[in-house]
């Protein structure tokens, strides 16, 4: 009841009434579309937080946030592009559109059907233990083909998610399309291509070429001309294996919608062409890399290619092409895009994700991207140190850059950059009011004034099992964190001062730190502590209890790969992350108040947790 009611909504929102009020809230239920028809209450507790700052909800229920989650970094300015991101569990290697359906191909074999509004899941097919090469709706939306890297390919009824036939083939499927009429596949293999008959279940004719046919397409309204690409040379063909004009260099295509023209695209250039004679209607090329798919939206006003994780979408309809919107968010390669409506994009990658792009939302600045997350050439954010008593965060990346993060402001006060570039590993802490970097590379720790750019310290350590280095809670220690033991060293003068030893395979897990007293869960062991305040002595057992709070866990579900912040004694899932933080998480600190997390995408989010999501 509660989809249905959702999807009800954002169909009113579709149909043309805009203000900033439909307008934001169509993009909340986008984005935490799941959440919301599993758990009404999500839309208050952790939707609501996670809306832009300048949104019209954030700022109509910004008093009554303070009762609840309060994401305090880690939100955008303004609503992005992308509206929607569906986690999945697989790497997709390929996507196929038709009339608000999304057909979805997975390695072993599974095919995922999502509806095209919400991006919920509407039904799963099976086909085999092997990989789904290719997917094509035919011309009614009534058929799906499907092709693997088994030998076959299998032609489903979409309404039932049964399989009509299935044809096997003596060569890999590269490539599988339907014919407008629907009497016809085309399969594209290293044997060429062959036109099966789907009624009789037989290849009726082959088309011999010299090499791999890896795209074959039929035109969208004609159901006697093909395109084919074989070792970077298309050919347009008839049925009956004649060709149609003179072949060119090609690595992808796509027809228009109307079948009158195509967009091929050859290294870096894009090419627009008319399907029945050949010519030339524009021609443009991108900045750099290779193009690996593209598509032409359904009135043929612009086109949309894909270079490695990145959309560029062009507008076609002068003489000089115009670079209108570029498209950042997944995080690995692009296998296909396909264009739902003149302003909307979906877009399926390696990193398990499918993403519902908008068009000229942010037409002011074409390349202004949404948190969806940060482009994986961001430097990773290796550590994020919280100052609870001082209202402050600072972060240390990849790069060498130390960041000081006001918490309740939100911003950043201070920026400055070391001599530590790609380091394995490091903290930063303010001691007495000034800020020390520390990190480990060269076989040394290396101790970092950032304000005056020298080192306070260099001292020799051996990298080799080493899982963290934290500074004390009270700074004056070191905490280097082996598989087996914890030495403290101290941090001006890079002597070991303690050192405790435990047994674990596996090593164990920092939990928190408070002052010289440290906390960690070790696999075979559980929660075990040591306090190496005490000069003179070897560190031993505390005697307080740690931190309350120490069971605040993460944890990612298994069917749509989103990240849950979990109760690990109670079970009780405090919040889910919307879709876009997927990336690995590096490092989480939880104070008893503030969550902070650090994503491989170069990302960092602070969550300020209200006591009541802890009763």
């Amino acid at each position: 009841m509660c989809r249905l009611l959702v999807k009800s909504i954002l169909m009113i929102f579709q149909a043309g009434i805009v203000s900033k009020w439909t307008n934001d809230s169509q993009r909340l239920l986008l984005e935490h579309f799941d959440a919301i028809r599993d758990s009404p209450s999500y839309i208050y507790h952790s939707a609501l937080p996670f809306s832009p700052s300048s949104s019209w909800l954030q700022k109509f229920y910004s008093t009554d946030l303070s009762l609840t989650v309060k994401v305090v970094k880690g939100v955008p300015a303004e609503w992005g592009m992308c509206s929607r991101t569906t986690l999945l569990g697989s790497s997709i290697k390929t996507l196929s559109y038709w009339n608000n359906t999304v057909a979805v191909g997975f390695e072993h074999g599974r095919i995922i059907i999502l509806d095209a509004i919400t991006g919920s899941q509407i039904a799963v097919l099976l086909q085999s233990m092997y990989n789904v090469n290719r997917l094509t709706f035919s011309s009614d939306g009534t058929l799906l083909v499907s092709g693997s890297d088994r030998y076959t390919i299998t032609l489903w009824d979409v309404q039932t998610g049964g399989v009509i036939k299935t044809f096997d083939y003596t060569a890999l499927v590269l490539s599988v399309s339907i014919s407008a009429d629907c009497t016809t596949i085309a399969l594209g293999s290293a044997d060429g291509i062959c036109l099966w008959d789907i009624q009789i279940g037989e290849c009726y004719h082959t088309i011999k070429q010299q090499g791999s046919v890896h795209h074959v397409s039929f035109s969208p309204t004609s159901p006697q001309h093909l395109i084919s690409i074989c070792d970077g040379r298309a050919q347009q063909w008839d049925t009956s294996g004649r060709k149609i004009n003179p072949p060119f260099g090609s690595s992808c295509i796509a027809f228009s919608s109307d079948g009158a023209q195509f967009v091929s695209c050859y290294g870096t250039a894009v090419t627009v062409q008319n399907s029945d004679f050949g010519a030339i209607m524009t021609k443009f090329n991108v900045a750099n890399g290779n193009i690996q798919c593209c598509c032409l939206s359904p009135d043929s006003r612009l086109v949309a290619v894909v270079v490695d994780c990145i959309i560029y979408v062009w507008d076609i309809t002068s003489s000089n092409p115009q670079l209108v919107e570029t498209f950042l968010g997944h995080t690995e390669d692009i296998t296909s895009l396909a264009f739902s409506s003149p302003s909307a994009l979906i877009s399926a990658s390696l990193d398990r994700s499918v993403r519902f792009w908008q068009i000229g939302v942010l037409s002011a600045d074409p390349i202004v991207t949404d948190l969806v997350p940060t482009p994986s050439t961001s430097p990773l954010i290796s550590s994020i140190s919280l100052q609870k008593k001082d209202g402050i965060a600072i972060s240390s990346d990849a790069d060498g850059k130390v960041k000081t993060w006001d918490i309740p402001a939100r911003l950043c006060k201070a920026s400055s950059k070391s001599l530590a570039e790609y380091y394995k590993r490091g903290n930063a802490k303010l001691i007495d009011n000034k800020l020390i970097f520390v990190w480990c590379g060269d076989e040394k720790i290396n101790i970092w004034d950032p304000r005056k750019g020298n080192f306070l310290l260099q001292t020799d350590l051996s990298e080799r099992s080493l899982l963290d280095l934290r500074i004390s809670g009270d700074g004056s220690k070191i905490f280097c964190i082996r598989k087996q033991c914890i030495q403290a060293w101290d941090i001006w003068t890079g002597e070991v001062v303690g050192r405790a030893e435990f047994w674990g395979h596996h090593g164990g897990k920092l939990l928190t730190m408070d002052g010289m007293r440290v906390w960690m869960e070790i696999p075979e062991l559980g929660l075990k502590g040591w306090d190496f305040g005490i000069p003179g002595l070897p560190p031993i057992k505390p005697s307080a209890l740690p931190p309350k709070r120490l069971h605040l866990n993460i944890t990612k579900v298994w069917d749509n790969s989103r990240y849950r912040i979990q109760d690990k004694v109670t079970g009780k899932v405090v919040f889910q992350l919307p879709g876009r933080f997927q990336s690995h998480i590096v490092e989480v600190q939880w104070d008893g108040q503030y969550l902070a997390i650090s994503f491989g995408s170069g990302e960092g989010l602070i969550l300020k947790i209200h006591p009541a999501f802890l009763q």
